[in-house]
């Protein structure tokens, strides 16, 4: 391991949990996976299912997460929040875990700069529609920094969430820059409603329901 990373070994960051799981969405869904969920959020989507992370957690440093994560015995890495990116450590842990051998990937809300992530990773963004409340905190220069290697992510609660998403992507010609994800928000967007949309309009994008809320259920730790 490079000094450099081997030096922010003991620095440390607030987590919620750490658990192993199937992902539930982006390209990587059904893959098991090992979620490290980092405490604290500097948004509130109104239909977040995460507020449990907006506080509390323990503080754990980057080495210990590592040597827990490495427990389960599974190559594939998601760290996630809360938003994760709040946490100026997270770069660190993101790094090592890389160098660790793991196939990382981050989800973040992208109302924070995404550059300083390392390359090896996987960076999936979430640009927040108009029904999350959070619009105005998306960083639109992240957009320039995606590459194929990243998915960008829209959770959409309504027919204006819908337009306002493909309006963004037909603009800023994002279906040419990585994968681009829609989603609909659970009890508000009828998923089949959503799907139909995506079919008239001949969207290259990947439709995806959470499957881990089809197996669970809303649960944490899930």
């Amino acid at each position: 391991m490079p000094a450099k990373l081997d030096a922010h070994l003991q620095d440390s960051l607030r987590v919620t949990e750490i658990f192993h799981s199937i992902q539930g969405e982006s390209s990587r869904i059904g893959l098991p996976t090992v979620f490290v969920r980092l405490t604290g959020c500097p948004l509130r989507c109104v239909w977040c299912d995460t507020a449990y992370a907006f506080s509390g957690g323990e503080s754990l440093t980057i080495a210990d997460i590592v040597q827990r994560v490495a427990a389960f015995g599974c190559a594939t890495v998601c760290v996630t929040g809360g938003e994760p990116l709040a946490q100026q450590n997270c770069l660190p842990l993101l790094a090592t875990l890389c160098d660790a051998g793991h196939s990382v990937s981050l989800e973040t809300s992208g109302a924070l700069d995404i550059g300083g992530v390392d390359p090896r990773v996987a960076r999936i963004v979430d640009l927040k529609a108009p029904g999350s409340g959070e619009m105005s905190k998306n960083r639109w220069e992240n957009l320039d920094l995606l590459t194929a290697g990243d998915e960008l992510k829209f959770v959409l609660a309504s027919r204006e969430d819908y337009d306002w998403a493909l309006s963004a992507c037909r603009q800023r010609r994002l279906f040419e820059r990585c994968p681009v994800l829609f989603s609909p928000v659970q009890g508000q967007l009828d998923p089949a409603l959503l799907a139909q949309w995506i079919l008239d309009d001949l969207l290259p994008v990947r439709f995806q329901l959470q499957l881990h809320k089809v197996l669970w259920g809303n649960v944490k730790g899930r």
